[in-house]
C-alpha cells in the first residue's frame, strides 16, 4: 500500500479558489511567484527547466498545479502530468487543454500508463517540500520505472536548515543531506544542486547511476 498523502494540496486549492487567485491572477499557484518575474523563480526556469525541453521528447511533471510551470514544458512532444488529486488535475486542465499533454491520477507515488523507460525529463516544484520521506522515498524508487539511462531528473524540496521554512508549518522534515542520502540511496547521481538561492527550500537535478556506468 503507498504511503498517504495529506489532504494539504486540496486546502491550499481550496483556499486559492476562496480568496479568488485563480481569477484574479490567470492561473492557480502564480501566488507564490511568477516564473516570468518573480526575481528567486526566474533562475529555476532558465536554469532548471527551459535547458532540458526537447521537442522531440517526454516530459513528466509531478504536481502540475494550474500550470505555472507546466507552460514551460509543453513543447515537448508528450508531457505526462501527475497528480493524487482528480480536483488538481481538472485546475490544470480549465488552461492547459493540449493534445500532447496525458492526465494520470495516480495511486499517492507510482505512475500508472506511463510506459516503461519513456520519459527523458521529470520536473517537480512546489511539491516535494510538502512531502515526507517515507513518500519521497516512493517517488524516488516508482520512477525508475518510467526513466532510462539519459534521463534528468529535478525536484524541488523544503530545507528545514533555514528559518523560513522551519515556520512554515506545511514544510516537510527535509534538508540537503537527508535528501541527498534518500536521492543516493534509491539509486541516483546527484549532478548538481542550489541550497542557497531560495529562502526555505533546495533544488537538485540528478540522474539513474546507470549514466555513469
Amino acid at each position: 500500500m503507498p504511503p498517504l498523502h495529506s489532504k494539504l494540496h486540496l486546502q491550499m486549492l481550496k483556499v486559492a479558489h476562496d480568496e479568488g487567485q485563480p481569477a484574479r491572477d490567470g492561473l492557480y499557484g502564480l501566488h507564490w511567484g511568477d516564473p516570468d518575474c518573480y526575481p528567486p523563480l526566474v533562475p529555476i526556469r532558465d536554469r532548471w527547466l527551459l535547458p532540458h525541453v526537447q521537442p522531440d521528447g517526454t516530459a513528466l511533471e509531478i504536481g502540475p498545479g494550474g500550470g505555472r510551470w507546466t507552460r514551460y514544458l509543453l513543447p515537448f512532444r508528450r508531457l505526462y502530468v501527475v497528480d493524487h488529486y482528480p480536483e488538481l488535475l481538472a485546475e490544470l486542465r480549465k488552461n492547459f487543454a493540449h493534445p500532447n499533454i496525458v492526465e494520470i491520477l495516480n495511486n499517492g507515488t507510482d505512475f500508472p500508463g506511463v510506459p516503461f523507460a519513456s520519459v527523458d525529463f521529470v520536473f517537480s516544484f512546489g511539491v516535494f517540500v510538502h512531502l515526507d520521506a517515507d513518500i519521497i522515498r516512493a517517488y524516488l524508487a516508482n520512477l525508475h520505472d518510467v526513466i532510462h539511462p539519459a534521463s534528468q531528473l529535478v525536484v524541488h524540496y523544503s530545507d528545514k536548515d533555514k528559518p523560513l521554512a522551519k515556520q512554515n508549518a506545511g514544510f516537510s522534515d527535509n534538508d540537503p543531506r537527508r535528501m541527498r542520502a534518500m536521492v543516493e540511496e534509491a539509486g541516483y547521481s546527484i549532478e548538481e544542486e542550489d541550497t542557497t538561492s531560495l529562502d526555505s527550500s533546495a533544488i537538485m537535478r540528478f540522474t539513474p547511476v546507470s549514466l555513469r556506468g
